[in-house]
């Protein structure tokens, strides 16, 4: 039998330069944040009121039901040319 050695293979965010990597993009997104903090707020309401057609589009529109090939009609309403209630 053999024995097999496990080569311990680190990731690269765990490497130096990862880290250096790491810490340096914290700093920037620190320093960022409260330089721009007034923008982003200032800018918060506008990107709810895009994100609206998006979402609009994403959840199927106005929770419209399907519609009977069939019959034209919407399903689980009444025909009209019955008379009302089915």
């Amino acid at each position: 039998m053999e024995t097999e050695k496990k080569t311990h293979s680190r990731s690269w965010l765990r490497s130096p330069t990862g880290l250096a990597l790491c810490a340096f993009l914290a700093i920037a997104l620190f320093f960022l944040m409260t330089e721009h903090r007034a923008h982003f707020f200032g800018a918060l309401p506008w990107l709810l009121l895009l994100a609206c057609p998006f979402l609009h589009f994403l959840h199927g529109g106005h929770g419209h039901v399907g519609h009977d090939v069939r019959t034209g009609r919407a399903e689980g309403r009444p025909d009209p040319k019955q008379g009302g209630e089915s």
